[in-house]
């Protein structure tokens, strides 16, 4: 089973930067899909960002042009690069796992990081 242990989140001043960074365990990491998920206090979770086994990405339109992902085949890794952040940013970072395995679709949440924007 894939496990997500999420990290990088913190306590930040508008404007300012942040990245987190989301390391899976196992070996299916170079076939998933990874993606960032935010959940601001009171609503639901939204995703971020995503990234394909092939570095195709996608974003959400509040993001555009402030965040980047990415990935690290060789470290297990995914990240998030958080720029020109703003209070609404504030909330809970998620790391999502997707991938088929023996044509089973496999979704594994991380544990989440706390990202504050201070105003």
């Amino acid at each position: 089973q894939v496990q997500l242990v999420e990290s990088g989140g913190g306590w930040v001043q508008a404007g300012g930067s942040l990245r987190l960074s989301c390391t899976a365990s196992g070996s299916t990491f170079s076939i998933a899909t990874m993606g960032w998920y935010h959940q601001a206090p009171g609503k639901q979770r939204e995703l971020v960002a995503s990234i394909s086994s092939t570095s195709g990405t996608n974003y959400a339109d509040s993001v555009k042009d402030r965040f980047t992902i990415s990935r690290d085949n060789a470290k297990n890794r995914v990240y998030l690069q958080m720029n020109s952040l703003k209070s609404e940013d504030t909330g809970v970072y998620y790391c999502k796992y997707n991938a088929f395995q023996r044509g089973v679709l496999n979704t594994i949440w991380g544990q989440g990081t706390q990202v504050t924007v201070s105003s």
